[in-house]
């Protein structure tokens, strides 16, 4: 366990604005000092000399929210050689009278980690942060066009004629450049005059949103280009997939295992027996998005890579139905893909 490699654990509450430090020691779990920081850059270098003065020796830190609030904190000590530890947020129990602050969060977050055995790292930045962003970012430009191009379709139900006729068989591509460059109506006709207005500004704004895309997925594209070349080579794999594989591998080391990555992917099999029938299904759980980009690349290679065609038709013929096969290759994918992020050299 990790309290027999340790002497002291530093459990962190993150918040926005402050965090809150337990240091407990690791074979008693009895606590030794609290403390409070700022959450910026002051306060960091607060945090560490707290944990110097306080706890020499071999020192974790279990932080909270290391993907959000404490992710600042995280990376400060990591570039400092800390070594830091991600622990789950405590759940809540549904009793009135379970104590609640932030001082026991923190206390709560350092017991927690000694009696792991499978230990979390929190995720990297530099690159990984940076795609994160970009992706994060092009998945918003797309909602939005999509909904500016749901507004406008339903607009287009009601729309005066004969307006209503001159649009309502447009391509959407065509449909968008005409809306785009609609002239405002005459005032003696205020329905027409504020349709008009309303599919223009609709239109512009799915332009708007389409471009932000464009642009967005070029920056995506040199990005993992630079970082995973060799992804990219693979069959099936795209520059978004690619991105989104890259943002939840995060690093060398995060996952101990192939199996553990698969997992957290959710393309892990899931016992489903029951009786005389013998079968496992997908895990439900995990990473969606990471799943998704598993998933859209079976589907392409399901369609164009003569291996995975000839895999899919071995798993069917020895009596898996096409979503169980599916499975299995979500999981061989899992597997492969896994082994060459890990081999993949170090990029800041």
């Amino acid at each position: 366990m990790l309290a027999d490699q340790l002497d002291f654990v530093i459990g962190v509450d993150t918040h926005r604005d402050e965090h809150t430090l337990a240091l407990v020691q690791a074979r008693s779990g009895g606590l030794v000092s609290e403390a409070a920081i700022a959450a910026s850059r002051p306060g960091y270098a607060q945090a560490l000399a707290f944990a110097e003065g306080c706890a020499p020796g071999r020192r974790a830190w279990a932080i909270e929210g290391s993907g959000s609030y404490g992710a600042g904190l995280a990376r400060f000590l990591n570039e400092r050689g800390e070594r830091v530890l991600e622990v789950a947020r405590a759940k809540r129990e549904p009793r009135r009278s379970r104590r609640k602050s932030d001082a026991l969060d923190a206390l709560a977050a350092a017991r927690s980690l000694l009696g792991q055995t499978k230990l979390a790292r929190p995720r990297a930045g530099g690159s990984r942060e940076a795609l994160r962003a970009l992706v994060t970012t092009r998945e918003g430009a797309i909602a939005a066009r999509r909904a500016a191009l749901n507004q406008l379709r339903a607009l287009l139900v009601t729309c005066p004629e004969p307006l209503r006729t001159k649009l309502r068989t447009l391509t959407p591509a065509r449909l968008l450049g005409r809306c785009a460059r609609l002239r405002a109506a005459q005032r003696t006709d205020t329905e027409l005059a504020a349709t008009t207005l309303a599919l223009r500004a609709c239109a512009r704004r799915a332009l708007a949103a389409s471009a932000e895309e464009r642009e967005l997925t070029h920056a995506i594209h040199a990005l993992v280009r630079s970082w995973a070349p060799q992804l990219l080579a693979e069959a099936g794999v795209g520059p978004i997939t690619a991105a989104q594989l890259l943002i939840s591998w995060s690093h060398r080391g995060r996952f101990h295992s192939e199996a553990a990555f698969a997992r957290h992917g959710g393309s892990a099999p899931v016992p489903a027996s029951s009786g005389q029938v013998v079968r496992h299904r997908l895990d439900r759980g995990g990473d969606r998005q990471l799943n998704r980009a598993l998933h859209t690349i079976a589907i392409s290679r399901r369609k164009t890579d003569p291996r995975t065609i000839a895999y899919l038709e071995r798993r069917t013929r020895q009596g898996k139905s096409v979503r169980e096969a599916l499975r299995c290759l979500k999981r061989y994918l899992a597997r492969h893909l896994f082994r060459l992020l890990e081999t993949m050299p170090a990029h800041t």
